[in-house]
């Protein structure tokens, strides 16, 4: 039984591809927790909020229900479920896409060729939107696993089913047809708990620590030193979220200049700062940033 006990109760995927990475979210948010996978809930021992762990798809209904008041889960169980929730923002892991597959030998080769076929899906309400949207009438089996054995079955003629890299695809010898949505991991909260001042004010300060560490995620912060003469010309090779921070140094004519920068961007800027009177570079990660 869930209790109501005036704390944020938020939803995340007991056991799965999200688990992990939600985990390390709030963590790095600064929740302090020991999450319990058999356990309906893990509290947080410094934030009035308490974590649920469940099935993924149960996650928007219950969301949408009142039971939790957030969810994290993945946009494509969201849609499927049409729970009527709010979306608060992306997370940026857990990217998928629900696409439509075809066998490698198939004569389909467009949306219009799917009429009156055959597709197996476990998201059989994206699917009808889908297709309805294309024009196209087509059965629709539902399965509740396997789905990309169905065409060697000849249980259908082709699938709808959820790829991160495709390999299981390629392995059953399917290809992609097109692609019904993108998706990936959301933070999404019911209506009535975003209405209640109480708990949005908690939910507001969460959002802010969320925000902060979506901010920092593959950045770094860089600090170096330069001549004073190198400074215009380092200023205008150097990447900022406004303008780096120049602090004059004991040493005469000397600076040392702090910015932050896009970690895949970092090795070949920094032979460029080199190159123009860079010295003692040092990078260190972010954990979070404010605006």
């Amino acid at each position: 039984m869930i209790v109501n006990n005036g704390r944020l109760k938020i939803a995340i995927q007991k056991s799965g591809r999200l688990t992990d990475a939600s985990i390390d979210l709030l963590r790095k948010c600064g929740l302090d927790f020991e999450f319990q996978r058999h356990s309906l809930y893990s509290p947080c021992r410094n934030f009035k909020i308490d974590l649920l762990s469940l099935r993924d798809d149960d996650i928007p209904e219950y969301v949408q229900d009142g039971v939790a008041d957030l969810g994290i889960v993945g946009e494509n169980v969201t849609k499927e479920r049409q729970a009527k929730v709010k979306h608060l923002t992306r997370l940026g892991y857990g990217q998928c896409k629900l696409i439509i597959g075809i066998p490698e030998r198939s004569k389909i080769t467009s949306i219009r060729h799917l009429q009156d076929k055959r597709i197996a899906t476990t998201y059989p309400v994206s699917l009808k939107q889908f297709l309805r949207s294309k024009s196209v009438k087509a059965e629709i089996v539902e399965l509740s696993g396997a789905v990309e054995l169905a065409p060697t079955l000849d249980v259908a003629d082709a699938i709808c089913d959820i790829v991160s890299t495709g390999t299981t695809m390629r392995v059953n010898g399917l290809k992609p047809l097109t692609t019904i949505l993108e998706s990936q991991a959301a933070l999404i909260v019911n209506g009535s708990s975003y209405a209640d001042k109480e708990k949005r004010n908690l939910i507001d300060r969460l959002m802010i620590r969320i925000s902060g560490c979506l901010q920092a995620r593959g950045k770094r912060y860089l600090m170096m030193n330069a001549p004073m003469k190198s400074i215009e010309r380092l200023k205008s090779i150097l990447p900022s979220m406004k303008s780096p921070t120049i602090v004059p140094l004991a040493e005469k004519d000397m600076v040392a200049l702090h910015t932050v920068v896009a970690e895949d961007d970092f090795w070949d800027l920094m032979e460029n700062l080199k190159m123009n009177g860079a010295s003692d570079i040092v990078v260190v990660p972010i954990e979070t940033i404010i605006n």
